[in-house]
């Protein structure tokens, strides 16, 4: 049986328990979810080595999931509307992979089985065109981990509610998927310490947060903090490579 369909011993009288019982033992589940990403930080590593290699060659980051991995995998139209049926069209994945896919790129495949046929499709194809490609899966033995370069298994073990992969799954996903993106950006030299001097000042907290980095990074009140973010078009970047110039 796939891990993310196996029945947990521990919940099997789940729906005799009243709601505290309930909380806690899903706690208690969801304490063994760290540790799970642990243990695949050798290949989270390696996966994000590979995301940065790409980024310094102008290649880019590209994820294909459907259901709660699409949504997982972000933007408005997958936040919104996830299509649960797409993850068994094949074809469906290829096409997305010919599409959005060039020889340079990383592509992540995420599906909590990994046997999404669509990610597997899109994940086949994107290897043939010359991307590095990743599983992102919670079965180390599935055909997704097999058909990518590099395999981020995690070994949550069976769902409280069997089968229900949006809860420890999708919670060591979601870990991964932060691991990933932060730390590349990181290594690709778009912070200062831990201030994102790349950020886009786009709304009044952002703006905010631009003002506070300039400030704690140049020692100018907030008052010059902001002229210099808004002559140089509220790039923080900019007015900090400004400041150190003058």
């Amino acid at each position: 049986m796939r891990p993310t369909e196996a029945r947990n011993p521990r919940a099997s009288a789940l729906a005799s328990l009243g709601t505290r019982d309930i909380l806690e033992l899903m706690n208690d589940e969801d304490r063994g979810v760290p540790d799970a990403v642990r243990r695949a930080l050798p290949q989270i590593e390696e996966a994000v080595e590979a995301i940065v290699a790409a980024f310094a060659r102008s290649g880019r980051l590209r994820y294909f999931g459907a259901g709660t991995s699409g949504r997982l995998a972000g933007g408005d139209e997958a936040l919104r509307h996830a299509i649960e049926g797409a993850e068994d069209d094949p074809r469906a994945g290829e096409r997305a992979a010919r599409d959005h896919v060039r020889a340079g790129d990383v592509a992540v495949g995420i599906s909590a089985s990994g046997y999404a046929t669509y990610v597997i499709e899109a994940i086949k194809t994107a290897r043939e065109v010359g991307a590095t490609t990743v599983a992102l899966t919670c079965d180390a033995a599935s055909p997704l981990a097999r058909e990518s370069k590099i395999a981020i298994a995690l070994d949550v073990g069976p769902e409280v509610l069997a089968g229900s992969s949006r809860l420890k799954a999708g919670t060591a996903t979601k870990l991964v998927l932060n691991m990933l993106t932060t730390a590349a950006m990181i290594r690709s030299g778009r912070t200062r310490g831990d201030l994102m001097i790349d950020l886009r000042a786009t709304n009044a907290k952002l703006r905010d947060r631009a003002i506070r980095i300039v400030r704690d990074v140049t020692g100018l009140d907030e008052r010059d903090a902001r002229r210099s973010l808004e002559a140089n078009g509220w790039s923080v970047r900019a007015a900090l490579e400004t400041h150190r110039q003058r």
